[in-house]
């Protein structure tokens, strides 16, 4: 979060998906399905991929530095992190041998 670009929040993360902005994003364990299903509807129609967090919106929000429920972040800018790599489309992407 500090050297790159988050989106924070469920609206925010729908805005930054609908917009093209999105390169990753993560969902809370405890997010509600009604909101999984427009997030994975957008994801797919952007290409985007999602990181299901077995964290819920109280500790993500915390992970993130925040006093705040985070239930849904969007990754616009990775910066200095590795975070990309975590992306459940490029480890089904790597083939072996």
């Amino acid at each position: 979060m500090r050297t790159g670009k988050v989106t924070l929040g469920l609206k925010e993360t729908l805005e930054a998906l609908r917009g093209g902005k999105a390169k990753l994003v993560v969902v809370a364990g405890n997010l509600p399905p009604e909101h999984r299903k427009k997030l994975e509807s957008l994801a797919k129609l952007a290409g985007v991929p999602i990181l299901d967090s077995k964290l819920t919106s109280l500790d993500l929000g915390a992970a993130c530095g925040k006093p705040y429920t985070v239930s849904a972040l969007a990754i616009r800018d990775p910066g200095d992190s590795g975070i990309l790599a975590l992306s459940p489309a490029k480890k089904r992407g790597r083939r072996k041998g």
